[in-house]
């Protein structure tokens, strides 16, 4: 399927991945809502989590730049020394900024 390179073509794209963005979410609700939570599947929620994380630093720490070695070791230090996740992030940021800016 291909879309027009229109302002129209521009705009179904965005609604086309706006309704299946929902439709993902609402899903998600409407399956979680008919499982019970106990034990089992909330230790399952939460190794998922770690899981889908790992899976988006990894190919940036293996292919990215050293900007982007030196922004993951900046987030995991100060997230391990203060345990902020919005500092970290800004570390993270600060730190690759900097980076590309002197190189």
């Amino acid at each position: 399927m291909s879309l027009p390179a229109t302002t129209m073509g521009a705009l179904a794209a965005i609604l086309i991945m706006a309704l299946v963005t929902y439709l993902t979410r609402a899903g998600g609700v409407f399956v979680m809502s008919r499982v019970p939570i106990g034990p089992r599947v909330e230790r399952f929620i939460n190794a998922m989590a770690g899981s889908v994380l790992v899976a988006v630093i990894t190919p940036m720490a293996v292919q990215g730049d050293w900007g982007a070695r030196l922004a993951l070791l900046a987030t995991l230090g100060v997230m391990l020394a203060t345990q902020k996740a919005l500092a970290a992030i800004a570390a993270g940021i600060v730190t690759a900024a900097l980076w590309r800016l002197w190189l």
